[in-house]
């Protein structure tokens, strides 16, 4: 070794990360040499990262982002107690440096492997498939310390990505069957169901090092059978309200494509009407004739405009008499209205008579009275 680079070794000028790579969430500082950091070394922490000295296997410190002389003692904080730095620099540090990425990883994808099992209300128990997108970063840089990296070389998201989705799925198997969220509204519900999962897993993730800062549903899907099932469910509710309407289209039209049809039973069947749409003509027809029914068998009182029974002597609504709508001509016989006064055929007279003897009222064409049996003139 040269004099030049045993002298770049003793006085290493800036000990810092630089990197492109986005997926790196700890880079251990590469000491090819044990005595590489020493007095004169300046150690550049940069905004989201967080430097880990380890010494003689053990934590020492922990570095908040900012610029440290390591041979000016007061310029170094110390962050957690565990060592006496007033001696570090004395000799070549011998120690381990780690740096820690403490921003966001975004946009990791997270996926059912195989379907998870819910128990629905409306379909027992549904098959279902999901999958979407959370985001993370370190929270304590030495839990992830103890509990992911340790000592080795580093840490990428591809280390730990694999374990995480299945933390994610299982909390999500037991958050949808929380939320009592039936097969049919689960698109509506997404964030909902993210939201309890979210709670659910923060502390497995926290003994980590961990915190969660994201998680977002994109797809949850049952199977296909299950999904036409909700098809047809969705059909009826939006149907239900013009139900009657749509039956009446639906009967028209069966009867008029059977019209077109030579034999009515052959246009039926090609039209595929079958016996439902029978019994909702046989039904359509029932209720014309019995509308034409009790038209027929009906009159209108002449007084109130209420609807009598026909033949009926009085109004059940207004009580007085109901008068027959025609009458017979008394000479010729014919019908004429009630209340004519004269036969609009042979022109005889229609108005009432009084008997000669006792004055009783008769109709027109009486001969003889009715009380003493006087000829009426």
């Amino acid at each position: 070794m040269g004099l030049g680079d045993f002298l770049k070794r003793q006085f290493r000028k800036v000990i810092q990360w630089e990197t492109d790579d986005k997926n790196v969430i700890v880079w251990k500082y590469p000491l090819e040499r044990k005595e590489e950091i020493m007095r004169k070394s300046t150690l550049v922490v940069r905004e989201g990262q967080k430097a880990i000295f380890i010494k003689e296997g053990k934590l020492a410190d922990v570095f908040a982002p900012g610029t440290y002389e390591l041979d000016d003692i007061k310029n170094i904080p110390i962050l957690t107690a565990l060592y006496n730095w007033k001696t570090a620099w004395e000799s070549p540090y011998t120690g381990d440096l780690y740096f820690v990425s403490t921003k966001q990883f975004i946009d990791n994808k997270w996926g059912t492997s195989n379907p998870v099992m819910m128990k629905d209300k409306d379909f027992g128990m549904v098959r279902v498939r999901g999958y979407g997108v959370y985001s993370f970063a370190i929270g304590t840089p030495t839990y992830a310390m103890n509990e992911l990296f340790g000592s080795t070389a580093g840490l990428t998201v591809s280390d730990v990505d694999n374990y995480f989705k299945k933390i994610i799925v299982s909390v999500l198997t037991n958050s949808i069957a929380e939320s009592g969220v039936s097969a049919l509204e689960l698109a509506a519900h997404y964030d909902d169901i993210a939201l309890i999962a979210l709670g659910k897993m923060q502390a497995d993730f926290a003994r980590m090092g961990i915190e969660i800062k994201g998680l977002y549903i994109e797809n949850l899907s049952v199977p296909e059978e299950v999904e036409k099932m909700i098809d047809k469910r969705t059909t009826v509710g939006v149907m239900s309200d013009a139900m009657p309407g749509y039956a009446q289209m639906e009967t028209i039209g069966a009867m008029r494509d059977a019209a077109k049809t030579p034999g009515m039973g052959a246009g039926m069947a090609s039209a595929g009407v079958g016996l439902g749409a029978g019994l909702g003509l046989g039904k359509m027809f029932a209720d014309s004739m019995a509308t034409v029914s009790a038209t027929a068998a009906s009159a209108t009182c002449p007084h109130c405009g209420a609807s009598v029974k026909k033949g009926a002597k009085f109004c059940p609504d207004c009580g007085k008499p109901v008068a027959p709508s025609t009458m017979k001509c008394p000479s010729c016989g014919k019908d004429v209205a009630a209340g004519a006064k004269f036969c609009p055929d042979c022109g005889a007279s229609l108005a009432a008579k009084t008997c000669p003897k006792c004055g009783k009222t008769v109709t027109a064409g009486t001969k003889f009275c009715p009380d003493c049996g006087a000829k009426i003139k």
